[in-house]
């Protein structure tokens, strides 16, 4: 009976809308990209806000890194880590130039700090170089909302994916970014693999971040 009910797709249909702190630094890193490209003070200090409220417990991972074959060569080194709260509040200064108001903002947020960070999740750092593979395992609860984030520094693409225990897919983004972030819930206690490719021609460091 155990093996039965343990059976099929490990997620539970209908169970993918609650985010949580996971999908909020998501977001925001999805608002820095977009403050990057269009040169937006008011979005990139609104990442910055959200980022400093949040404060992930940093953790180690066992992970296996593979090379792909007759991947790409590479052609750079790449950033050390994706952008924090301070690179974030950085670029708002530049963007907004000359303008006393909006600088105001930001010096504002800037000065009241984080204020009661709130927790709940954990991050881990990796250097992914090009044209190779990250491979972790994951554990979360039955009949409890689950979240992956991973959250790129910018400069290579990085495709996800997520399946169960038995193989079944849960989760896969394969589109032209860097910034990804998966929600299910789980129907058994159950452990979960994650790949992460780097299919750019630089290294991409990169937060893998779960609730």
């Amino acid at each position: 009976a155990f093996a039965q009910s343990n059976s099929g797709p490990n997620v539970a249909a209908g169970g993918e809308s609650v985010g949580g702190v996971v999908s909020q630094l998501a977001m925001a890193h999805d608002l820095y990209a977009y403050s990057v490209e269009n040169k937006d003070p008011l979005a990139a200090l609104t990442a910055a806000k959200i980022t400093s409220a949040i404060e992930p417990e940093v953790v180690e991972r066992d992970y296996i890194t593979r090379e792909v074959e007759n991947a790409a060569p590479e052609t750079g080194e790449g950033k050390d880590a994706p952008a924090d709260a301070a690179m974030m509040y950085a670029s708002a200064k530049e963007y907004a130039g000359g303008n006393k108001a909006m600088l105001g903002l930001i010096d504002d947020a800037m000065a009241e700090g984080a204020r009661g960070r709130i927790g709940g999740a954990s991050q881990t750092l990796s250097r992914l170089r090009a044209g190779h593979t990250d491979h972790f395992t994951a554990s979360f609860y039955g009949g409890r909302h689950a979240e992956l984030a991973i959250l790129g520094d910018g400069d290579a693409n990085l495709d996800v994916w997520v399946t169960d225990e038995h193989g079944n897919t849960i989760c896969v983004d394969t589109s032209w970014s860097d910034q990804v972030y998966c929600s299910w819930t789980p129907r058994w206690d159950g452990w979960f693999n994650i790949v992460v490719e780097n299919r750019g021609h630089i290294r991409n460091s990169y937060y893998i971040i779960t609730n």
